[in-house]
């Protein structure tokens, strides 16, 4: 509604057709007493969005639009200069009429020549803004204006914000393309492979447009506000420095204190924005994690006591299988000890004191048997192979001697990679 009010020639009877080309068409001046005598609609109301825009996530594209809206209404063309000239009316010096008293054009006093200079007088336009100014705010009011240093800085910052969106945006649409093609057959089903640090599949990011609408919003307040372009190039090159060597995103801004780290407000502008974010992994048991919605809980709970009987019945045999230095040792290694567990490191960047972690012996898991994903696999590799005459024992053999060869294989590579390891 803010936006229809702000343009009348957009329903005027007069209106001229639209031109085949993309160009916006010219605001006429005859407009320009409407921009004048609601001047607070443009002006005020502006200011008020750009310090709303400022506290919104534009990598959302409902608010990414939004702000597109708004800069293309005011990019129009002439547009701009009215509401500066209408700006520049009410900024003019009173010099006739004190406040509020009504416009008497003075004439020349009975003791002065008729061929004297008359005094300068409050013009026609100037009057009506600020009887309108004056009418809606009072007279003690605190204007700021629109094409001023205040609200300069103000669109500055939201330039900035827009092109860390854009780069946010382009980071999460990424992400969401480097995930694995193969489990989208799955996803409509509501299952999704097991992951150990209780992460769920990520939505596929809306991005119809969104990044048009940015880019766009960004010229069109380069256009309004008369940006140069090596400003909004230092807001790209700025973002380069807000990551590592190693193109991962830096931590949100955070102090540290006696228990860890403390976000700042910027750091929770960050967060909030989608500008930064901590790298939260599990590093707790793989066995004691809460169970998944791609789980079956009362299977979970029960493999879990299976796992753990046979864990405390076999320990010593394990241990000593796992301390061979043949291949059935690596082998065990490779089925019974959790992998990459030397290589987890807290993300923390708080310096703390060394504690001695807890060291989990050699075990078994069977807690991915109680995954909808594996249940839903084997039944229907056991129907593929009823359909060429395979019972079940013997495709169970066929899948166990498959597994056999895999796991053999693997462990072969993952030896032969730690002798190349420094």
């Amino acid at each position: 509604m803010w936006l229809s009010y702000l343009q009348p020639w957009r329903y005027a009877p007069d209106k001229q057709a639209p031109g085949s080309d993309s160009q916006p068409r010219c605001v006429s001046e005859k407009w320009a007493p409407f921009v004048q005598e609601n001047l607070l609609m443009y002006t005020k109301l502006f200011v008020g969005f750009l310090n709303r825009a400022l506290r919104t996530d534009l990598v959302s594209p409902k608010h990414a639009l939004m702000v597109f809206r708004v800069a293309k209404v005011f990019a129009q063309p002439n547009l701009a200069e009215m509401i500066q000239k209408g700006e520049q009316l009410f900024l003019e010096p009173e010099l006739v009429m004190p406040h509020r008293q009504h416009r008497l054009f003075t004439a020349p006093t009975f003791t002065g020549s008729f061929l004297s200079p008359w005094p300068p007088a409050v013009t026609d336009a100037s009057f009506k803004v600020k009887n309108h100014v004056y009418s809606l705010e009072g007279q003690d009011c605190k204007y700021t204006p629109m094409f001023g240093p205040e609200a300069r800085t103000l669109v500055l910052r939201l330039a900035q914000l827009i092109t860390q969106a854009k780069h946010t945006a382009k980071s999460v649409s990424d992400q969401c393309a480097e995930s694995p093609a193969g489990r989208s057959f799955l996803s409509w089903l509501g299952f999704s492979s097991m992951d150990t640090n209780g992460s769920y599949p990520a939505n596929d990011l809306d991005k119809t447009g969104q990044d048009s609408y940015l880019e766009a919003a960004l010229e069109y307040l380069r256009q309004i506000f008369r940006l140069s372009e090596a400003q909004l190039r230092q807001f790209t090159l700025a973002l380069g420095t807000s990551q590592d060597e190693n193109g991962k995103k830096q931590l949100p801004d955070c102090i540290v204190g006696e228990d860890g780290l403390i976000l700042t407000p910027l750091g929770r502008y960050q967060i909030i924005n989608g500008l930064r974010r901590f790298e939260i992994e599990y590093q707790g048991d793989p066995e004691l994690q809460p169970i998944r919605s791609y789980e079956i809980a009362s299977l979970v709970r029960t493999l879990f006591r299976l796992s753990s009987a046979i864990n405390r019945r076999f320990a010593g045999q394990m241990a000593a299988l796992c301390s061979r230095d043949d291949f059935l040792g690596s082998f065990c290694r490779y089925h019974l000890t959790e992998p990459g567990l030397a290589s987890r490191h807290l993300l923390s960047p708080v310096v703390r004191r060394q504690v001695a972690s807890h060291t989990r012996g050699p075990r078994l898991s069977l807690r991915f048997l109680g995954s909808y994903r594996t249940l839903v696999s084997l039944l229907l590799t056991f129907f593929v192979a009823s359909l060429f005459c395979v019972g079940p024992l013997p495709c169970t053999l066929l899948l166990t001697l498959g597994y056999v060869l895999y796991a053999s294989a693997m462990t072969l590579l993952t030896e032969r990679g730690k002798l190349h390891q420094p």
